[in-house]
């Protein structure tokens, strides 16, 4: 959002990375198929190579709609929004990095921000609603940015869905 004159831009290498972010998921499917002994459940690193696949997909969905709805600004509102899904992302790599050396109490405290994360995003959600439809009469205009928020919104709700894998997988192993 901080550098919307590229757009079109931004958008074309979201896609790529969206496009291999699904290919990482298949592969990961082809293995959990082929491997006999896996380092955590099956259901578990397919739940969790799903919800990340889910995330990118949702993100990817609102830039898109970004270009494709011809806006010409961010509202303060999305570029709010978006920074604290970009804060979430960055904390979920985290866990999952110490979810692969086994330190479940850092895993644990970032699973705590994220879910922290998820709440403020909800807030500025609806609070972003309610400005959207009490400040513009633009139906057409509220239609597209409401779409947008509900996707960024609907990433943040799969980021926490991940939060939730990653303790179930902690209670589990630790």
């Amino acid at each position: 959002m901080q550098h919307y004159d590229n757009l079109d831009q931004l958008c074309k290498q979201l896609y790529e990375v969206e496009q291999d972010g699904d290919m990482v998921t298949h592969d990961i499917m082809k293995k959990l198929n082929s491997t006999f002994v896996t380092p955590i459940d099956r259901e578990d690193l397919h739940a969790l190579a799903s919800r990340l696949d889910d995330v990118l997909d949702m993100i990817w969905a609102a830039v898109d709609r970004l270009v494709l709805f011809k806006l010409d600004a961010p509202t303060p509102s999305v570029v709010a929004i978006s920074k604290d899904l970009l804060l979430t992302t960055e904390v979920i790599v985290k866990a999952i990095k110490e979810l692969r050396g086994k330190n479940y109490q850092h895993v644990q405290e970032y699973c705590i921000e994220i879910n922290r994360l998820e709440n403020k995003i909800d807030r500025d959600f609806r609070t972003a609603l309610c400005d959207l439809f009490n400040n513009t009469t633009d139906a057409i205009y509220i239609i597209k940015w409401k779409e947008i928020y509900e996707l960024l919104e609907d990433a943040s709700d799969r980021c926490e869905d991940v939060a939730n894998i990653l303790e179930a997988i902690m209670l589990k192993y630790a």
